[in-house]
């Protein structure tokens, strides 16, 4: 993200992560996405790096998930 702007619009988070602008928005009222509002209109901007450190906490959260939920293959006791 070298090229990055420091600030992304919802939109632009939600291209990055593949997902949805509402499903950006809601990771930002719940909390888990850090963001500020701007102006009259309280558009969103979240600072790039936030989104860079976001997605590391994803990372770490699904390693801990993982190792705690083994996969069991059920075809593997047959």
């Amino acid at each position: 993200m070298a090229d990055t702007p420091r600030f992304l619009t919802l939109a632009d988070v939600a291209e990055v992560l593949n997902t949805s602008s509402a499903q950006v928005y809601a990771l930002v009222r719940r909390g888990e996405l850090p963001a500020i509002k701007l102006g009259g209109r309280g558009q969103w901007r979240v600072e790039a790096a936030k989104l860079e450190e976001f997605i590391a906490t994803q990372y770490r959260l699904t390693q801990e998930y993982v190792a705690e939920h083994p996969f069991v293959d059920s075809d593997a006791d047959r």
